[in-house]
């Protein structure tokens, strides 16, 4: 087997993709930041000094994917699809494991932007809690799982999955929500409101079935939404903002299978 990245002189080269055809790929990578019990317990209550520990490291390891050719010299500029940054908090081996998938249509993998985002988002962990906590350790960041490509589907050698991931802002105050993408057997839509908009419909979660929109794009969702109940016509009371996994979108993003849109009221911060 012979490096890609070396020409046959042994010179450093960026790999031709352009005559592979296009293909669905997406991969999996994890890694861990170690703390002190008591660091990890102010994370868990929100009480550290630079405030939402985890949205901003979610957000910081979803704009890493996006410029990974910038930080790695033979990476391509890939269009993602999908970029989504999970957090697991492990009292007893008092960590945060992070999970990264990255997802797209086209001629490469996304292995390195989906390690990429673990990687910065431990890193930006690490940033927001070093004032109560200097010690903190940064480890087994890995690959977990590839689809697609010639070299065709990867998972780790007794890989186990991983607990469910954190998601935030459901249920009551102060506690967390665990659960699967979609809860129906078709090819669905995970919709969340968050915040006030949760308490102003009534509603935290609902899946929505892809064939019931009449236009595979978040003004379709809405659409199909009002028609599932009437509570959703608030959505187009005053600003109501909207994420397709996790990432800010409009009413003409496209939105597909196992999706994860998100809608909530403007936020302000210092």
């Amino acid at each position: 087997m012979s490096l890609t990245h070396l020409n046959a002189r042994g010179e450093a080269h960026m790999v031709d993709v352009g005559d592979k055809p296009e293909s669905r790929r997406e991969a999996t990578a994890s890694g861990h930041i170690r703390m002190r019990p008591e660091t990890l317990a102010l994370l868990a209550d929100g009480g550290l000094p630079k405030g939402d520990v985890l949205a901003t490291a979610r957000i910081a390891g979803i704009q890493a994917a996006k410029r990974t050719h910038e930080l790695i010299p033979l990476c391509h500029a890939l269009g993602l699809s999908k970029v989504a940054v999970d957090f697991h908090l492990d009292e007893a081996e008092s960590c945060v494991t992070v999970t990264a998938t990255c997802r797209l249509n086209g001629r490469t993998g996304v292995e390195m932007e989906a390690l990429t985002a673990v990687s910065v988002a431990c890193l930006t962990l690490y940033d927001m809690c070093k004032a109560v906590d200097k010690s903190m350790e940064i480890g087994a960041i890995q690959l977990d799982t590839k689809r697609g490509g010639k070299s065709g589907d990867y998972r780790r050698d007794a890989f186990a999955p991983r607990p469910a991931p954190i998601v935030t802002g459901e249920g009551q105050a102060g506690e967390v929500s665990l659960g699967s993408r979609c809860d129906v057997a078709t090819p669905c839509i995970r919709v969340k409101c968050l915040a006030e908009l949760r308490e102003r419909l009534g509603v935290g979660e609902v899946a929505v079935e892809l064939d019931s929109l009449e236009s595979f794009d978040v003004a379709g969702l809405k659409a199909a939404l009002k028609a599932l109940d009437p509570r959703f016509s608030r959505l187009d009371e005053g600003r109501v903002l909207c994420a397709v996994n996790q990432v800010m979108a409009s009413d003409t993003t496209p939105v597909t299978n196992e999706d994860e849109v998100a809608f909530f009221p403007p936020v302000t911060g210092g």
